[in-house]
Parts: C-alpha cells; sequence; structure tokens
C-alpha cells in the first residue's frame, strides 16, 4: 500500500492502484484527471473528495454510479479516510486484492451490495 497516496476524491483507493508510475488524482498523477468529474468537482467546491458534498451521491457522476467507488466514499463518509485507509491496509495484510493481476476488479468488485462491502472493511475476509 503507498499510504501517501491517500483515496481519490471519488472514494477510490488510490494507495492501492496497479497503475505504474500513477501519483494519485489528488498529486495530478490520475491519468483519468482530464475527465474525472469528481476530481473537478470536488476541487471546484474545495472538498477532499464527492462525500463532503451535500448532494452525494450524485446521479450525474458516471463513477459514482459504480459500486466500489459509490460504496467507498460512502464509507469515508462515514468513519472518515483514516478509518478506510487502516481497513484496506489490514484486508491487503490478510490477502483482500484491491486489483486482480492485469485487471482494475478485484475482491470489493466481487461484493454485491454497499453493505457487503462495508462488512469485508470493517471485518475482514470471513
Amino acid at each position: 500500500m503507498k499510504r501517501e497516496l491517500g483515496i481519490g476524491c471519488c472514494g477510490l483507493a488510490c494507495c492501492l492502484c496497479a497503475r505504474e508510475g500513477c501519483a494519485g488524482c489528488k498529486n495530478d498523477g490520475c491519468p483519468d484527471a482530464a475527465w474525472c468529474k469528481s476530481l473537478k468537482c470536488s476541487r471546484e467546491k474545495d472538498h477532499d473528495g464527492c462525500w463532503m458534498c451535500a448532494s452525494f451521491p450524485c446521479a450525474d457522476n458516471p463513477i459514482l454510479a459504480k459500486l466500489k467507488p459509490r460504496a467507498f466514499a460512502a464509507f469515508v463518509r462515514q468513519y472518515g479516510v483514516e478509518k478506510l485507509m487502516d481497513c484496506l491496509a489490514r484486508n491487503e495484510a490478510l490477502g483482500v486484492v484491491y486489483h486482480d493481476p492485469g485487471t482494475l476488479a478485484g475482491d470489493y468488485d466481487r461484493c454485491q451490495d454497499e453493505a457487503a462491502i462495508f462488512a469485508l472493511l470493517l471485518n475482514g475476509p470471513q
């Protein structure tokens, strides 16, 4: 885990990104920054991420239509960034995979709903 990369504005774990050379969205290193609505909107509103917005989850942000970033952002909204980072680090040590080799999907993407992602984050693998 590259904890210094933190959590992206959308809720995704930049700290666990498998992209080579990515410095994270908040460090202007994400290759998707030019089109990222979460990054643009968060900067315009002076928010750390979507979770800080009264409109979260906004319907016109395509990344938040995806379960993992929406659930991670909701988790941050409820528990805070440090708690998410701590849970991700513990789970990584326990073998939970954020990205399967060669993909951008992993164990969190196999969860069926937000409650299942929260349970995996809070309780680790069962």
